[in-house]
């Protein structure tokens, strides 16, 4: 007797997260009760990820008729897009208009898609959401969007250390963040849809993203292998002559808690940061540093400040470099029994 298949969307599965969350899935002991649907918009890699047993649907998260119907057909959703600088944005609270995790309308497309699929199973679907930083310390003149996700920040510039700490236990602490908030708009959305009761959603902050991705979808060339921060930090070090100042596993735990503990938090209790220890971006430019001196492409093993010309030059007004991230981690620690 046949078992019906868990159906899963991945939405950016081409990139250094998605990529490696959906190597991760596909080695999973129950890959094969499990089928795989990835929205790509290249045609070739549509076609490379059928060689590893991914339907590779073309398109575009900016197709909102498409994102509703494949996640209408979803058990499980996925959504590991990337953010994007924006330039043009006035204020964090105005949606994005590209297709990236600020983007609103993929929001609701996939929430549409994901109601139907209640509707016509009776069973609540999953969404596993990767969300983006949301910064308390900025008014919106000062504001910079960036592209890698991750954890709340502030402005810190290296000028200071300290400051809120953020739990990802403490949902009412998450909810004192203002609609206003960049990235806020889109969280607030799915969580309207789960007190609504046809999906149960849960928000994956990331912090900082470093390692170089090595499964089987790089050897395919279908996966982005850089992440965003740090590479951008030794290209402008290498280009300048001197320095300056993995979580992928986080979604399988995570989706293992779902599938085996109804009492994981979803909803307002379904926020997870991702950490990995405490770091400072002085460390990282050390770092950087000696390996530059070792290849003889500086002289000096100390980092030095960028200036804010060097700033402008390497990082624009997509600054990620600057922020001081800050969070208390309990909800993993939690389901993972620790």
């Amino acid at each position: 007797m046949s078992t019906q298949k868990t159906n899963i969307l991945i939405l950016g599965a081409t990139g250094y997260i998605g990529g490696s969350v959906l190597a991760r899935f596909l080695d999973r002991s129950d890959a094969n009760s499990l089928n795989f649907t990835a929205l790509v918009r290249s045609p070739e890699k549509a076609e490379k990820f059928k060689t590893v047993g991914v339907n590779g649907v073309v398109g575009s998260h900016e197709d909102g008729n498409l994102v509703e119907k494949l996640a209408s057909e979803a058990d499980v959703v996925l959504s590991i897009v990337s953010g994007e600088c924006h330039f043009n944005r006035t204020a964090w609270h105005i949606p994005s208009t590209q297709a990236d995790c600020d983007y609103l309308p993929a929001a609701q497309a996939i929430l549409k898609g994901l109601e139907k699929r209640f509707k016509a199973t009776g069973n609540v679907p999953i969404l596993i959401h990767t969300g983006q930083v949301y910064s308390h310390a900025f008014g919106f003149e000062e504001i910079i969007a960036y592209q890698s996700p991750g954890v709340l920040v502030d402005n810190a510039a290296g000028a200071f250390a300290g400051g809120i700490i953020y739990d990802d236990a403490n949902p009412d602490q998450i909810e004192t963040l203002a609609s206003s908030q960049p990235h806020r708009i889109v969280d607030l959305e799915i969580l309207k849809g789960d007190a609504a009761g046809y999906v149960k959603s849960y928000i994956i902050l990331p912090s900082t993203i470093y390692g170089l991705a090595s499964n089987k979808l790089v050897d395919l060339g279908i996966q982005n292998p850089h992440s965003i921060q740090i590479p951008a930090l030794i290209d402008a070090s290498l280009d300048r002559g001197q320095g300056g100042m993995v979580v992928a596993d986080l979604y399988t735990v995570l989706y293992n808690s779902i599938k085996t503990n109804s009492a994981t938090g979803h909803g307002r209790e379904g926020f997870y940061f991702g950490e990995n220890g405490e770091h400072t971006l002085y460390d990282i430019g050390k770092a950087v540093s000696e390996a530059l001196v070792e290849l003889g492409k500086s002289k000096s093993p100390e980092p030095t400040p960028f200036s804010k010309d060097e700033i402008d030059k390497y990082f624009g007004v997509c600054n990620t470099l600057s922020f001081e991230i800050i969070l208390k981690v309990d909800s993993v620690m939690v389901f993972q029994g620790l």
